[in-house]
């Protein structure tokens, strides 16, 4: 777990596949699922272990206008949590 976190904090995606190869050498059932599911979409890990762009920023607002929506569920309508949410976009709530 060590290496992939080198390779995850060094942008070394190029690595991968040889970290995989080690992980399936040896005989640790739990990284090999973790493998496996790394397989399922190979390029888009290596991407991510690669570049240097993130989609953070992304994800946090939309983890934000998501608990906005879980707080105001059953409370109000649309109308108000449009409004929350232009609000929160602005850094005013």
């Amino acid at each position: 777990m060590r290496a992939f976190a080198e390779l995850m904090n060094n942008r070394q995606g190029r690595k991968l596949d040889q970290w995989i190869t080690r992980v399936q050498a040896d005989d640790l059932p739990t990284l090999h699922t973790f493998v496996t599911g790394l397989g399922q979409d190979l390029d888009a890990v290596v991407a991510g272990l690669s570049l240097r762009y993130s989609s953070g920023a992304v994800e946090g607002h939309n983890n934000k206008i998501k608990m906005l929506k879980r707080q105001m569920f059953g409370r109000a309508n649309f109308d108000l949590l449009r409004k929350r949410v232009l609000l929160s976009a602005r850094g005013r709530s």
